[in-house]
């Protein structure tokens, strides 16, 4: 028998059906769910166990995550399932990343490490001095070349203002630190230049040959430098030429002793930068005579290019520069009546090419040679020289980047240089000299950086010279340790060898490469506008060569018994915050050193050192005359030489050596400036040695003329026109 229901009774039991089911469904969503989200939790400290507050934990690729509170402590769950990558972050510090499946994620204990590469980091300073967008230590620019005052738009000039150089007023080469000038080796984009400066004669100074608006990063390193840089026994100084200009611009300088033609290019992944200079002093030297007896005056020309090429992964630079010199002359001599003629001419072709990449996410490398052909003729008296020089370099480094802490560098390079001299006068027949100096080297370095006080450099350099079949193994190693919130101190040593210079190597080949060691003391103190540095070093020399004749000559016995020492404090202030539109640095070196070698009998203070050297540059704009005025002053305490008339050698000095230089730049309008430059502007009567005769007179007694520089001043007019795109800029665009 069957009993209908009422539809209403049916409605019902579906209705009960259906809220049981969707609550079965939604009991299982739930459930499943639940199963599906993982709990991550643990605390974030530093490394000294103190908790880190506000810290970012995250699960890459999602938005799960979450910070940490004030014990450090973070909670939170994720949908992400299996193997996934954890993430922390705060500022300052070195970002964790922990990779692994979410389900073991629990009660972590991360330690964050201090990011190393934060501003605030320690950096090896102990030796160098340097500029550049990724340097933090600035303390010269490109720009301080062309505006102080004593500089005359040489790179030399500028440097001579820093610490650790030595006056040496008739030569204007560097000499740093005890060491001879050919000690010094300069370096542009990293690749070595053989003829850096143009040749010159006696008591009268040269200059570097390349302008300073190609380049926009120097490295002076005063000693202890990089494994990277060999054949040099006190310094090296390293510059890079713009990577990419800002504007297509023209540049044009009208002077007093010639003038300058530039122009720059700029296109989308490439560039070029062309510079023409002509210098003749024949002009100058009719208004303002000087000690010299001018048969032809100096006359120059140059001319210089950068070519640029942006590749996907990396840069390509060509640069080259050629000049020509010509002069001629006649010089007092207190043994020739009727002076000493000379004359001069130079040609000189430099070419260098580079390229720097990146390979991958970990590997860069870099890549570059360069190449001299340099050709001098000499007359003097009745003597004819001609040297002729083939130079080539050629260097290839990687870099393996394999964290912040850890960076390995390694590479190969070799230098090759053949020269020839031919030589001729009335009393011997013609004759030649040369060889060929080949040297392969191979170097390795790595960078650990321990924490952000704590810095190590650690390299190894190996020389092999074909010349002498001799194998030389240079270690260097560098300390930093940062004491304070802008002040560190530094320690280095390092290993240094370097062949006998041309001079030498033209008459015998048959020595071996000179030696020195630096040891290094280094305390800076960097804040924003004002840096002190602070430096004690000691050097110790062997291996040098010595002769037993006036000079090397074809008949003169070497060897390499000499040695010296060199030990010393440099100073050094700079400040442009302390006083509104004042920008100002001092330099104080003290040297102690002595040599034995050449043809010295004993050791003894060479002749081109001084104990004490102060340098003062300041540099005040003045909005009201749109102009920045400049002064420069330089102190040298005396030089050594002998006195025949005295028992010794080097057994006398010369009085001090003062100069105060001062110029002005008035800007006519934004890219139009007017320059005005006055060296030694006091008159100081310097003097640079002495000359004495060859035979004594009736009492017995050698008489002398002291040598002077060729004029006591120089003045120096410029007038320099930028025409840009932007209109906003000039030469000096940070007057």
């Amino acid at each position: 028998m069957f009993q209908i229901c009422p539809i209403n009774q049916i409605n019902e039991q579906i209705d009960q059906l259906t809220m049981k089911s969707l609550t079965a469904i939604l009991l299982f969503y739930m459930t499943s769910l639940a199963i599906a989200q993982t709990n991550i939790r643990g605390t974030v400290n530093d490394i000294n166990g103190l908790p880190i507050i506000g810290a970012n934990i995250y699960i890459e690729g999602t938005y799960d995550g979450g910070t940490s509170n004030s014990e450090g402590e973070f909670s939170f769950t994720t949908d992400a399932q299996g193997t996934q990558t954890l993430i922390v972050s705060f500022l300052s510090y070195e970002t964790f990343r922990l990779a692994g499946d979410v389900r073991f994620m629990k009660a972590l204990q991360i330690k964050l490490r201090e990011d190393v590469n934060a501003l605030d980091a320690v950096v090896i300073s102990a030796g160098t001095f340097s500029e550049g967008d990724n340097s933090k230590v600035s303390v010269l620019k490109p720009l301080d070349v062309v505006t102080t005052a004593s500089a005359l738009g040489d790179f030399v000039g500028a440097l001579q203002t820093l610490p650790g150089t030595t006056t040496v007023a008739e030569d204007g080469r560097l000499f740093v630190r005890g060491g001879e000038a050919d000690e010094t080796q300069i370096f542009i984009d990293g690749i070595r230049v053989f003829t850096p400066y143009s040749p010159t004669a006696n008591n009268v100074p040269t200059r570097g040959r390349y302008s300073p608006f190609l380049f926009d990063g120097i490295t002076f390193s005063t000693g202890g430098y990089s494994a990277e840089y060999g054949q040099a026994l006190s310094s090296v100084l390293l510059l890079n030429t713009i990577d990419e200009p800002d504007q297509n611009k023209t540049d044009i300088g009208i002077m007093t002793v010639g003038g300058t033609l530039g122009n720059t290019q700029k296109w989308d992944k490439s560039s070029l930068s062309v510079n023409a200079s002509y210098i003749n002093l024949a002009p100058y030297v009719a208004l303002f005579p000087d000690r010299n007896d001018w048969d032809k005056p100096f006359e120059s020309a140059s001319g210089e290019a950068v070519f640029r090429q942006k590749l996907d992964s990396g840069l390509l630079k060509l640069y080259t520069a050629f000049d020509t010199t010509n002069f001629e002359l006649t010089q007092d001599d207190i043994n020739n009546p009727e002076g000493v003629h000379f004359k001069l001419n130079n040609s000189n072709l430099y070419f260098n090419g580079s390229y720097q990449g990146i390979l991958n996410q970990v590997w860069s490398v870099f890549g570059g040679m360069s190449y001299t052909l340099s050709k001098t003729k000499v007359n003097v008296i009745e003597s004819n020289i001609e040297d002729t020089e083939n130079s080539f370099h050629g260097k290839l480094k990687f870099k393996r980047h394999f964290n912040s802490r850890f960076k390995l560098y390694f590479g190969t390079e070799y230098f090759a240089t053949d020269f020839d001299e031919a030589y001729s006068d009335e009393a011997i027949e013609p004759t030649t000299y040369g060889f060929k100096n080949n040297i392969a080297s191979a170097f390795v370095e790595a960078d650990v950086i321990f924490s952000k006080k704590l810095a190590l450099k650690a390299g190894l350099r190996t020389d092999y010279s074909e010349l002498f079949k001799e194998l030389c193994i240079a270690p260097r190693l560098s300390f930093a340790y940062k004491t304070g919130a802008n002040s560190q101190v530094s320690l280095a040593y390092g290993n240094f060898y370097q062949n006998p210079n041309n001079d030498i190597l033209k008459f015998n080949q048959d020595l071996n490469a000179q030696n020195t060691s630096h040891y290094i003391l280094n305390y800076q103190y960097n804040s924003e506008g004002k840096i002190f540095r602070a430096e004690a070093y000691y050097k110790d020399y062997n291996n040098l060569v010595k002769y037993d004749t006036d000079f090397a000559s074809f008949d003169s016995n070497f060897d390499n018994t000499g040695s010296a020492y060199a030990k010393g404090i440099d100073l050094f202030w700079r400040d442009n915050k302390s006083f509104k539109n004042l920008d100002y640095w001092l330099s104080y070196s003290y040297l102690d050193s002595e040599r034995n070698y050449r043809n010295y009998p004993t050791a003894a203070q060479p002749n081109f050192v001084n104990s004490h050297n102060i340098s003062v540059v300041g540099k005040y704009w003045i909005n009201n005359w749109k102009s920045q005025v400049g002064f420069s002053y330089g102190f040298a305490s005396g030089r050594t030489y002998t006195d025949p008339n005295m028992e010794g050698f080097l057994n006398a000095k010369t009085k001090s050596y003062n100069s105060l230089s001062v110029n002005w730049a008035y800007l006519i309008d934004q890219q139009k400036i007017l320059y005005f430059s006055v060296n030694n502007v006091l008159g100081f009567k310097n003097v640079n040695g002495y000359q004495y005769a060859n035979t004594p007179d009736l009492n017995g007694q050698f008489s002398r003329h002291s040598l002077q520089p060729a004029a006591d001043q120089f003045f120096f007019v410029g007038f320099f026109w930028t025409i840009s795109e932007k209109g906003t800029d000039n030469q000096l665009d940070n007057l």
